[in-house]
């Protein structure tokens, strides 16, 4: 789920979307998914709680905007994009491609079983 304003990858955790907590975009994700119907979906998200921007600091868009004079949009005018430190995101990708990677393992397992023991085997 997201990865902005998150700086601790070991918060990170697989689980189904509807037994996360504290992640606000899982929130979301939740409601929209039960109204069309999904029941379970196997997501990452984070246990830590996202950073909350300090407007009211000297260095703040608020206070110190730096778009240029023309622009017909200021910070002061937008809402706060969430950001992310640059290694989060990769460490979510890595760990939603473990889980791909499991997955296909596990499916591939199930297949060969089923295959193996499923037939009666010739006995020569």
């Amino acid at each position: 789920m997201g990865a902005g304003n998150k700086l601790d990858p070991t918060k990170f955790e697989v689980a189904d979307i509807y037994k996360t907590s504290v992640c606000p975009l899982a929130k979301v994700m939740r409601t929209e998914l039960k109204k069309r119907g999904v029941k379970d979906l196997k997501v990452v998200y984070s246990k830590e709680a996202p950073i909350k921007i300090n407007n009211n600091s000297e260095h703040s868009c608020k206070t110190n905007c730096i778009c240029p004079p023309t622009a017909q949009r200021t910070c002061s005018a937008r809402r706060q994009i969430p950001g992310s430190i640059s290694f989060v995101p990769s460490v979510v990708g890595l760990i939603i491609a473990g889980e791909v990677i499991k997955d296909i393992i596990k499916g591939v397992k199930n297949e060969l079983y089923k295959g193996r023991f499923s037939k009666k085997t010739k006995e020569n």
